[in-house]
């Protein structure tokens, strides 16, 4: 009897990116990885960095052993399914990912807070300064 494979869309299967739910997509296989976390020779952050997305370029970059793909069998679940519909984009946000936009914000607080004073500190001295000696003459 034939064994039936799961079936995941990309959409599904991105959503299990977290270190407690961590699923992998390569060539078009879905991998549930949680469980090796702590046990990946690379780290976990290797792993986190990968889901959400098609991981299969980055796990073929890191030259992975034939022992390391016999071993990827134990965490197979499923398959993407090629007939669900594509999301065009997909962005995961993390606590330490953020739009751009949120990150021009961030630098621009900090540019104020940590430049903002010591301009001023200086700044004023020498402007009341100059009015002083003009008053002067």
């Amino acid at each position: 009897m034939p064994t039936i494979t799961k079936l995941f869309s990309v959409k599904e299967a991105s959503q299990h990116n977290t270190r407690d739910d961590c699923w992998l997509i390569i060539d078009g296989k879905v991998y549930d990885v949680t469980k090796y976390l702590d046990d990946h020779p690379g780290g976990d952050d290797v792993l986190l960095s990968a889901t959400g997305r098609d991981s299969t370029e980055d796990f073929e970059d890191a030259g992975h052993s034939s022992d390391a793909r016999k071993l990827m069998e134990e965490f197979f679940i499923g398959e993407i399914d090629t007939d669900s519909t594509a999301i065009p984009e997909l962005e995961i946000f993390t606590k330490d990912h953020q739009k751009s936009s949120d990150l021009a914000n961030k630098f621009l607080n900090k540019a104020v807070q940590y430049w903002a004073f010591p301009a001023a500190a200086i700044g004023i001295p020498i402007v009341v300064a100059a009015l002083l000696y003009s008053h002067k003459r």
